[in-house]
């Protein structure tokens, strides 16, 4: 009879583990590319070791939680694999918080470490907060300064990792507990789905506190490639990228595409080589993002995924300009997850009937921090419920139909802005819009539209017509709203902010 602990721990792999066999395999290939220069593989283990001894000699043990509070740089990848050695949990803040949000997302983990940058120790100060704190300018190198870890902890794969916070529609943000297999699988729906090669690049702009960049930090860490860190969007510094590296994804996101796609038509840029580019193409303009996908000569990434699901459970499809000018925007299911449409009681919907997205797979996070009747109602039924409504047709393709909870009910009826939003997004006289809803006292809610025009070859007139040819009449905007493109509200991932604009609604109203 086998021993069951043996074969437990032969089974098991850490993402520290996958590093480590990277490091084995290429040691002088360079890992990292930041602000202050290459470094190696090799390079990169010695002080991610002597990182982990640094935070054992200061007495972190696994399960404990370190809140990170910095800027993209190079120290917060060595954090996250000195903590994926050691077993410590790396709680990413977002410093674009107000100070009430930031002081609920630090004591929401309860930390036994802050580790701040200087440009953000202000900031954890202002929040009231009492923890010990090293500022990683005066304190890096104290913790490197000891011999490096030479024995660490067998990892569980189920334990956590990384806590990334959500924002949600409404209420404080919550913590998405992400474990060391969710990571793992997370690489292999990365490479899987989008064809990326244990080379490839990748470029890390966007927050580091996001999915979107510390998901494929990691997965590039533990497959081979190098990791190109920007302190933020560079549009400059991307193209710069895009022509002297291979790629595996360039995440571009809506509101940083146009600054791309400038400078690439302008300067007539030679891609070395990009298999996947963009995302979120129901947030874009169709033409822009064609233009995206000819410039790169990479195809344009259908995605669908979120901080609790990672990649999955859409993002598969890569569209070609023709594709992204003419064809449908539908959604293939993402390798690595089981997804079903359910109604409000779980039963699984028909097809072409809108339902919430119900997932399972190993990429699934583990729940929210200390929000145990939050996870009893999201993860009913042996599933994780997303909150995202969808329509499945016949050949298994999605479409995406809009927040569940972000619904405009109006004389009794459903109206999903993403409905409207794809009709506008589609005219290449649209450059950005969005539909929120307002008050009305005789429907309860009607749909308005913001929209921000390329020069004035559209007016209120126009959209109508657009709208008129595609959408049943409760579901036209009752009023259209022209804004500067700058003017519309982003959040760091570049979605608009409805909530903002209904508040100009009602402070105009």
């Amino acid at each position: 009879m086998m021993d069951a602990e043996m074969t437990w721990a032969a089974g098991r792999a850490s993402v520290f583990d996958l590093f480590r066999a990277t490091v084995r395999r290429q040691p002088e290939t360079v890992a990292i590319r930041a602000a202050n220069g290459p470094v190696t593989y090799r390079d990169l283990e010695r002080r991610v070791l002597a990182l982990a001894a640094g935070l054992k000699a200061r007495g972190l043990i696994a399960g404990q939680r370190v809140a990170l509070l910095s800027e993209n740089r190079q120290e917060y990848a060595e954090l996250q694999l000195a903590a994926a050695a050691l077993g410590l949990i790396v709680a990413c803040q977002n410093w674009r918080l107000e100070t009430a949000e930031l002081r609920h997302c630090i004591n929401l983990v309860e930390p036994t470490l802050v580790i701040c940058s200087a440009r953000f120790r202000s900031a954890y100060e202002a929040t009231g907060c009492s923890f010990a704190v090293i500022e990683i300018e005066s304190g890096w190198s104290d913790l490197l300064g000891g011999p490096a870890l030479d024995d660490w902890p067998a990892i569980d794969p189920e334990s956590g990792l990384i806590i990334l916070y959500t924002s949600g529609t409404t209420g404080l943000p919550k913590g998405a507990l992400i474990s060391h297999r969710a990571e793992i699988a997370r690489m292999c729906a990365y490479r899987m789905d989008l064809s990326v090669a244990p080379r490839d690049s990748f470029i890390a702009w966007a927050p580091m506190f996001h999915m979107g960049s510390t998901d494929q930090v990691l997965a590039t860490l533990m497959m081979g490639g190098t990791v190109h860190i920007l302190d933020g969007y560079d549009a400059r510094a991307i193209v710069d990228i895009m022509a002297r590296d291979h790629l595996g994804w360039l995440l571009l996101m809506p509101g940083t595409i146009e600054p791309v796609v400038e400078i690439l038509r302008s300067e007539g840029t030679q891609v070395k080589g990009i298999r996947a580019i963009g995302a979120m193409i129901d947030l874009v303009p169709r033409d822009l993002a064609a233009d995206l996908a000819r410039l790169s000569g990479a195809g344009y990434l259908n995605s669908f995924g979120s901080t609790e699901t990672g990649l999955p459970p859409g993002s598969v499809r890569l569209m070609g300009p023709d594709e992204l000018l003419h064809g449908a925007l539908s959604k293939r299911l993402s390798t690595l997850v089981d997804a079903v449409l359910v109604d409000s009681k779980g039963n699984e919907v028909p097809d072409e009937t809108p339902g919430e997205m119900a997932v399972r797979g190993p990429t699934i996070f583990s729940g929210y921090w200390n929000a145990p009747e939050t996870n009893a109602k999201d993860f009913r039924g042996g599933r994780f419920h997303m909150g995202d409504m969808f329509v499945r047709h016949a050949d298994g393709t999605f479409d995406f139909v809009d927040r569940a909870k972000y619904m405009i009910k109006s004389g009794g009826e459903n109206i999903y802005p993403a409905e409207i939003e794809r009709v506008l997004l589609a005219d290449p006289r649209v450059r950005d819009a969005v539909v929120v809803r307002r008050a009305d006292a005789r429907w309860g809610e009607v749909p308005v539209a913001f929209v921000a025009r390329k020069g004035e070859e559209i007016d209120a007139a126009g959209v109508e017509a657009l709208c008129r040819a595609e959408l049943a009449g409760y579901k036209r905007p009752k009023e259209v709203i022209f804004v500067e493109y700058d003017d519309l509200p982003r959040s760091t991932t570049g979605k608009i902010l409805r909530h903002e604009l209904e508040a100009r609604l009602r402070d105009v109203g």
